[in-house]
Formats: structure tokens, C-alpha cells, sequence
């Protein structure tokens, strides 16, 4: 293990909680500092869309509980002194550090126009807003954007009652996750139960004065609505580093290690990461899911300790689950990466089926609802660099 004394982890979600666990369990034993934007101990996001939105207040993480006093609470990162080492917070302070890891995650794109009533989910503050919003009585709830989470508010609000509208400016939700054929099967899903799936159109802006009460669209229609959750995918939080001597594209950009490209004393993890996947052809890749979050945050801490030399490169399968109207939808690999998709197993119209995804022959990704046995032998096919054709037989 390499001679560090002090170790900054910038971000206290889930990558930076991986991070500081895997710090400690590594051995590190000198001053270790979490920066954390929230004032919360660190919590699991994925419920904040579902159960969180049903009354259900458990998002508890094993072992945030344990931070002690090295977590600066409420405090954001303003700047990066890479050469000085140093990070500059929102009240004027600086933390010096000998290891960086950088974990500050994404926030919710939003429209230029917010009146009151438009909600975007990240927070848990976000999604106690929209519960109380929920709770009010039945609404008319418009969720822009067909994506995961888009597709999991839309499933939770219809389960509690309300009239839903889903605009996707996709000719069907998930089209470049999932292919055509699931992501028609998708679109279905959601009409089969009660969703009005409004499709390749976008919302250009609100009407309602400082409250919302339709939503306009780019086709020039509107649509009445109570309340609106926008779900247009999130930006990585990195304007901090912009001045930080980092290369940032997207994301930091980092070698297959996570250390920050041109760098030996800072790691990165989570959404913020984009980094050369090996499964891929070392394409560079950027992944929003929340076991990507978990892996790598302890990848990463354990990679600063050993140094650059004695690193070792990420290469897990990225990987995704969610629940739809009470269809569990399972992802696998980086299916947008596909030229072509096959049905594995299963059928469409009965609901439970798994679809192997390929890029010149060769898997990529798999996409399996109510499937969880095809999922795990398409996975080993991509790990295993396995084409389609030898899958399906």
C-alpha cells in the first residue's frame, strides 16, 4: 500500500460511502475527510422514484451510519487545485488531500422554464415534495421522459390513483436501451395499464403562469396537467473541476483504473466517471446505475491506495433492475451499443422473455423481463465475448 497521509472523498452518496468503507477496510489509516453536499447521513436512491413515493421512508445504507466526524455535512466543492492539492468549498475553506477521490455524481437535466408544480426526482427533499404533491388527491401527473425513472414514477403515481401521461420524444420509451422490440413491448406495458403514452414529441414549455397547468409540446399541442416530474436523464456534476487541470468531457474522463487521466493521486467512481470499458473495445463509457455507484467507489479507493503501478482495471458488467407495473425489467451490458437485437427466450405478448443484443455479431447487452435465469446466461455470454448466434443455440 502506498504512503498516504491524508485522502479527500469528494461526494457522500453511495460511490463516496463505497469509497471510504473500502478505504478503511484496505488499511488506510491516516486522516480521511468526506465531503458531502446533503445534510443526510448517505442514503439509497433507487426507492426515491417507487416506495419512498408510497410512504415507505426506509432508504438506509449499511454502514453510513458509521461515518463519525470525518464527514463535512452540507458542504459543496467549488474548486479543484490539482497541482496544489487542494479542494475549495462553498464557505471559502480548503481541504488538502494526498489521494482525491472524486465521487460527486449527476443532478437532474431541467427545462429553462420551473414554475411551481415541476418537480425533478434525485433527492431525497425531491421526492418528499412530490409525495406530498401525490397525496393531495388525484391529479392529472405528466412525467416527461420514458427513461427508468420516468417509467418508475409514471408505474407508482398509476398505482396510487392517478390519471398519467407519459411524453417521450422517442418513437417508443427506452428505444436506444432496450431495441425496438422491448421497447414496444414497453410502450404497451404502460397503456395496458392506464398510461396515455404520448410519443417523438418533446415538451417545449409550460403554461399556468407561476403554477403549472398544461405543458406544451413541440408538435404544438397541450396537455393539462396538476403536476409534472420531469425525467430527462441527469449532467455530471463536474464544473468544480473545470479549472482543475482534469480532462472533463461528460464526466472525468479516466484511464480503465479510474485514476483521472494525467493523474497518480486522484480516483474517480459513480456517475461522474467516464472511463475505457475492456468488454467494449475501450470505448469510453459512462454508467448511471446504482451498482455501478456500489463497485466502484470501492474499486477506486482500493486503486489510490496501491498506487497507479499496481492498479487494476474496471471492467464489471454494468448492470440494471427496475420494477414496472409490477414487471421486473432487468438490463445487462451496454445494449445501446447494439446493431442488432433477438428474441433469446420467452415472448413478448406473454410477458416474460429475454432479448440478446449484438454489435457485428457479437453480445453487448440483454434486456429480460421477468426472466432473471436468461438474463444470467446472457451475461455470461457478454463477459464471455460470446456471439449471438452461439447464445440462441
Amino acid at each position: 500500500m502506498r504512503n498516504l497521509n491524508r485522502v479527500t472523498v469528494v461526494g457522500a452518496s453511495l460511490a463516496g460511502l463505497r469509497a471510504v468503507q473500502a478505504l478503511r477496510r484496505e488499511g488506510f489509516d491516516g486522516e480521511l475527510t468526506l465531503i458531502g453536499a446533503e445534510a443526510h447521513t448517505p442514503y439509497n436512491r433507487p426507492p426515491l422514484s417507487k416506495s419512498v413515493l408510497q410512504g415507505d421512508d426506509d432508504v438506509s445504507l449499511p454502514g453510513a451510519e458509521d461515518l463519525g466526524e470525518e464527514w463535512l455535512r452540507g458542504r459543496v466543492a467549488v474548486g479543484l487545485d490539482s497541482v496544489g492539492k487542494e479542494v475549495t468549498l462553498d464557505d471559502g475553506s480548503t481541504v488538502h488531500y494526498d489521494g482525491l477521490v472524486i465521487a460527486t455524481g449527476a443532478r437532474p437535466r431541467r427545462l429553462a422554464e420551473h414554475p411551481a408544480g415541476v418537480h425533478t426526482l434525485r433527492t431525497i427533499e425531491d421526492s418528499l415534495a412530490l409525495r406530498a404533491e401525490l397525496n393531495t388527491g388525484h391529479r392529472r401527473v405528466v412525467v416527461i421522459g420514458g427513461g427508468f425513472i420516468g417509467g418508475e414514477v409514471a408505474s407508482t403515481a398509476r398505482a396510487l390513483g392517478h390519471q398519467v401521461t407519459l411524453v417521450d420524444s422517442a418513437p417508443h420509451p427506452m428505444l436506444a436501451a432496450f431495441g425496438t422490440d422491448t421497447a414496444r413491448w414497453l410502450a404497451r406495458h404502460h397503456q395496458s395499464h392506464g398510461v396515455e403514452l404520448i410519443s417523438g414529441t418533446r415538451v417545449v414549455g409550460f403554461g399556468g403562469g407561476s403554477r403549472v397547468t398544461e405543458v406544451r409540446l413541440s408538435d404544438g399541442r397541450s396537455i393539462p396537467a396538476d403536476l409534472v416530474v420531469a425525467g430527462m436523464g441527469v449532467t455530471p456534476n463536474t464544473e468544480w473541476l473545470e479549472a482543475g487541470g482534469l480532462t472533463v468531457e461528460d464526466g472525468v474522463v479516466c484511464e480503465a483504473t479510474l485514476y483521472a487521466r494525467g493523474a497518480a493521486d486522484i480516483v474517480a467512481a459513480g456517475d461522474v466517471v467516464r472511463w475505457p470499458h475492456s468488454l467494449y473495445g475501450d470505448a469510453l463509457v459512462r454508467v448511471e446505475h446504482w451498482s455501478n455507484a456500489n463497485d466502484q467507489g470501492a474499486v477506486a479507493a482500493a486503486n489510490l491506495l496501491a498506487g497507479p503501478e499496481n492498479a487494476k482495471p474496471f471492467a464489471d458488467l454494468p448492470s440494471f433492475a427496475t420494477h414496472v407495473h409490477g414487471a421486473r425489467i432487468q438490463s445487462a451490458g451496454l445494449p445501446q451499443l447494439a446493431d442488432e437485437a433477438r428474441l433469446v427466450a420467452g415472448a413478448f405478448e406473454e410477458g416474460s422473455f429475454a432479448v440478446g443484443l449484438a454489435r457485428g455479431g457479437v453480445l453487448v447487452g440483454a434486456v429480460a423481463v421477468d426472466s432473471p435465469k436468461d438474463l444470467i446466461k446472457l451475461k455470461r455470454g457478454i463477459a464471455a465475448g460470446s456471439s449471438l448466434d452461439a447464445v440462441v443455440a
